[in-house]
């Protein structure tokens, strides 16, 4: 379908807060209008992470399937620009179905970069991967985690001891950029060769921003106790016991299995870890709710009621006249 106004696809996207409601009010505006979903979330990607992502239940999606949503293993890494790459290409088979995409998620960086491109990193520099290397050998990587953390405390803190890998590139990108991970992929010189998606779409951005910050945090705690009572502790044991997973994994840092898993690991208690994975929910809420008070364009709707769901059905259906 294509904006008459324009000749652009027109594209929307639901944004909000964990614990906001947006999976329910997303399979309403499905039901009453031809929408596809995407998923955003870069913890519902994972297979075998279902009680701990609110991953929408398997009869919900098989009546109103979400695309994204069991990609990968817990074991990969999944890129921001896996992602881009990704949605783009849901988009179109979307679009080629005659159907109307519409993205909900949480995950805001992955919104941005499908808005406004990635940007860029520097190259390889074989000649600085191998000092980092002679490093490494003589020092250990523990040493040049150390370093990395001194230069770049966030991407160190996302980054595993024992993933030589990702600690070399983020010292790489450091020392031929003078600038670290984290203040590159938060930067706005973002790319701006944006023919390839801006050009064919239109994107609509609508934000669930509750008024009340209490009724949200209430919200969080109950989904949580209700997670527990579902077998969430069970679900991460199960991720503990493949020898292949580690805690350094974006998987296994997920809000909740990392709580989890150094609950099951002895270093904190059962209380603790819900007192922590709560207080890192909240955290989180906070992060979103402050990507979306900075988000441009944005249409903002306060709950997940009926009169949301009317407000953005109206809007979808007299601003865009299509062909």
């Amino acid at each position: 379908m294509v904006n008459s106004s324009s000749s652009q696809f027109d594209i929307y996207c639901l944004l909000g807060p964990t614990a906001s409601g947006k999976t329910e009010m997303v399979i309403e505006l499905a039901n009453r209008y031809p929408f596809e979903i995407i998923n955003v979330d870069s913890a519902q990607i994972y297979r075998g992470m279902d009680i701990g992502t609110a991953k929408p239940e398997k009869q919900i999606l098989e009546l109103t399937p979400h695309r994204l949503i069991d990609i990968r293993d817990p074991s990969e890494v999944y890129s921001a620009a896996d992602f881009r790459r990704d949605a783009l290409n849901e988009i179109s088979t979307i679009i080629c179905a005659g159907k109307v995409p519409l993205l909900v998620g949480g995950t805001m960086l992955y919104f941005k970069v499908l808005r406004e491109g990635l940007s860029d990193m520097p190259q390889a520099h074989n000649g600085i991967r191998a000092q980092i290397d002679k490093i490494a050998l003589n020092q250990g990587w523990g040493h040049v985690h150390k370093w990395l953390a001194m230069v770049d405390p966030e991407s160190a803190d996302r980054i595993h001891p024992n993933d030589p890998q990702r600690i070399q590139r983020a010292l790489e990108v450091f020392l031929i950029s003078g600038k670290n991970l984290t203040e590159l992929h938060s930067q706005d010189d973002f790319n701006t060769e944006k023919a390839d998606f801006v050009e064919p779409y239109n994107f609509h951005f609508f934000g669930i921003q509750p008024d009340d910050r209490v009724v949200l945090h209430n919200r969080i705690a109950e989904r949580f106790n209700k997670m527990l009572e579902m077998g969430f502790v069970d679900e991460v044991g199960a991720l503990y016991d493949r020898e292949e997973l580690h805690e350094g994994l974006p998987a296994i840092k997920s809000v909740g299995y990392k709580q989890i898993w150094r609950h099951l690991s002895d270093e904190i208690t059962y209380k603790q870890m819900v007192e922590q994975s709560l207080a890192a929910t909240r955290q989180l809420a906070k992060r979103q709710l402050t990507w979306l008070r900075r988000w441009e364009n944005l249409k903002t709707v306060r709950n997940t009621s009926a009169k949301s769901i009317d407000y953005i059905l109206n809007y979808v259906e007299t601003t865009s006249l299509y062909e």
